[in-house]
């Protein structure tokens, strides 16, 4: 049985403030974050206890928006085994349900480096993450202290998507996807979280973790169509009203 309340230890935890830097998400507004740094080792028992209080990580460095003005940051998780598609995502599912999932081991592949590539320069252009290197993309994914996993996604046997996921006590961390923005009548962004929650959910784990909902942020406030979800509000997890 997997815990819901992880024995979150502060004591051996020392939390860093950023300076004021402008906001990635909210034009005008700044943003500053919390970094954990564990006055013990790193382990991925620490960095579960730190994802259930609402941080993040960006390679290594866990993090938690902290910013004077704002809280439009909010953690959100989904309770795997009461979830249901709705109508929109079971059509997601039926699209693409010819797509093939295997899961690898979070090592450089060209492969992968390209289908990102493409994917950033199209999504993203000019927002700082457009012509990466492959030390960007591996130092951004991947950790040495947590359980990841690259999930490849294949169509008639092409890459089409990567999602990767983190393992914790008590579910997984949904770190990063990227698809091919050539194919967006797949909707794979959607349906690369529809798979990661009916895995979670197969390994008898209890949550998938989503990182952060911002409503005001188009790119980030689609998290709340996965229902039901729950968000991280005054140190607790309660259901999201709908």
């Amino acid at each position: 049985m997997h815990s819901d309340k992880p024995d979150y230890i502060t004591d051996k935890i020392t939390l860093f403030l950023s300076g004021e830097h402008p906001c990635s998400y909210l034009p005008g507004k700044f943003s500053q974050e919390i970094y954990a740094q564990p006055l013990v080792r790193f382990d991925n028992h620490i960095y579960s206890q730190l994802i259930y209080s609402g941080f993040r990580r960006s390679g290594e460095l866990v993090y938690r928006p902290h910013c004077k003005f704002c809280s439009s940051c909010i953690p959100v998780r989904i309770p795997v085994k009461n979830f249901s598609p709705n109508r929109g995502q079971s059509r997601i599912l039926k699209r693409n349900s010819k797509i093939e999932a295997t899961i690898r081991l979070p090592e450089f592949n060209q492969e992968h480096f390209s289908l990102y590539e493409k994917y950033v320069n199209n999504r993203h252009p000019n927002g700082g993450m457009d012509n990466p290197e492959p030390r960007e993309f591996m130092e951004m994914l991947t950790c040495h202290w947590t359980q990841t996993f690259f999930i490849e996604f294949h169509l008639a046997n092409k890459l089409v998507a990567v999602a990767v996921m983190d393992k914790l006590e008590d579910g997984y961390s949904a770190v990063y996807t990227f698809f091919d923005p050539d194919l967006a009548k797949h909707s794979l962004g959607g349906y690369a979280i529809l798979w990661q929650i009916q895995e979670t959910a197969n390994q008898g784990f209890n949550y998938l973790y989503l990182g952060y909902l911002i409503n005001e942020c188009p790119k980030m406030s689609y998290k709340k169509q996965y229902r039901p979800i729950e968000q991280y509000i005054n140190n607790r997890w309660e259901l999201m009203e709908t």
